[in-house]
């Protein structure tokens, strides 16, 4: 078995993902639903070089890129809506998973997004598990995968219109910063949100 997992990374680094590469656009795509779903690859870099080499077209890969981790995302989603209650419950007493459950509920689509816009070593796939555990739907689930993959790469995309295809390693090289970054913004961003709700529902009650 760990000869078959060798032989297969191999194969996806030296067959697979160049043969995908070649689709262009398509092959971003692609190359995104297998990072998402199963096997991880340097989605920022490969995304660089593509918004690199076309760089009219950048918003284009970025969505495409989102596109195919949003679908890709699906898989670790449904293997938590199969079964991740009990692989947590193994984990957690009862009290302290409805108590996640109900945390989740209460703001499920930025508990996706957020973590969708972060750089590794963010745990991407842990949210998407718990997505899938606590019943979030698929259309809710698909958007706030896309919208939050679409903002990482937008910016990851004019960092490399502006310093070049090296961006995605200065990304990586800052991976802890960039994601302090992106979460204060993104807590800054739920703030001002929720004090506009908060407003709205005393106007209301008004």
């Amino acid at each position: 078995m760990k000869r078959f997992f060798v032989r297969l990374m191999a194969d996806w680094k030296l067959i697979i993902l160049p043969a995908l590469i070649k689709w262009g656009i398509w092959g971003v795509a692609a190359v995104a639903v297998l990072d998402s779903s199963s096997l991880p690859v340097p989605m920022d870099a490969i995304l660089a070089v593509f918004v690199w080499n076309d760089k009219r077209h950048f918003w284009l890969y970025c969505l495409m890129a989102a596109a195919g981790s949003a679908i890709g995302g699906l898989v670790p989603y449904w293997l938590g809506r199969a079964g991740g209650e009990l692989f947590l419950l193994k984990r957690v007493d009862r009290a302290k998973f409805d108590a996640m459950r109900h945390r989740f509920q209460r703001q499920e689509f930025l508990a996706v997004m957020i973590p969708s816009m972060m750089p590794p070593p963010a745990p991407w796939k842990m949210f998407i598990f718990a997505s899938g555990v606590f019943g979030m739907r698929v259309p809710l689930f698909l958007v706030a995968v896309l919208a939050g993959r679409m903002v990482r790469w937008l910016i990851l995309s004019l960092l490399v219109l502006k310093l070049g295809p090296g961006a995605a390693d200065l990304v990586a090289h800052h991976a802890l910063a960039s994601v302090l970054i992106v979460g204060v913004l993104a807590a800054g961003g739920f703030a001002w949100w929720w004090m506009r709700k908060r407003r709205a529902g005393k106007a209301l009650e008004g």
